[in-house]
């Protein structure tokens, strides 16, 4: 078998944290977190239809994203003895209909690393993309871009 057709399982060996939130009256209503920590009314966006009067699951999705991929970024540069101060991770999450008659979603991630020379950002860029747990999650699933500026 060759490496290609090697897939890799990111699944966890062990759980060590698990996060609970729970949805009250879909995108027209709001969300909780088990801790209280999280209380957000949810609205369609104006492009969907909605007021825009409220968070929505794509926003909440891209805060997600590149918060954790900003801190798996933040562990590789570690371990490579690299101080990666100043740096950013945006995430954009697009959503439209797919070929099944449902929903897709396609994310693109802009990471910001102004200390390093490009050819070591990439490297890290790409570490942290095997590293990140939504990296690992999404991955074959929805098209996920990386731009580095």
């Amino acid at each position: 078998m060759s490496d290609a057709a090697v897939e890799l399982d990111s699944r966890p060996t062990k759980i060590v944290y698990v996060a609970e939130a729970t949805a009250h009256g879909g995108r027209e209503g709001y969300v909780t977190s088990q801790d209280g920590m999280l209380e957000l009314k949810v609205a369609m966006p104006p492009a969907l239809g909605g007021d825009g009067n409220g968070t929505n699951p794509e926003q909440l999705f891209a805060a997600g994203f590149s918060s954790c991929f900003h801190n798996a970024l933040v562990l590789v540069g570690r371990r490579a003895g690299l101080d990666l101060a100043g740096s950013t991770v945006a995430a954009k999450v697009g959503i439209g209909p797919n070929k099944q008659r449902g929903y897709g979603l396609a994310v693109a991630l802009s990471v910001s690393l102004p200390v390093l020379d490009q050819g070591v950002a990439s490297k890290l860029v790409d570490a942290a993309h095997q590293v990140c747990p939504y990296s690992n999650a999404t991955r074959g699933n929805i098209e996920v871009t990386i731009l580095l500026g």
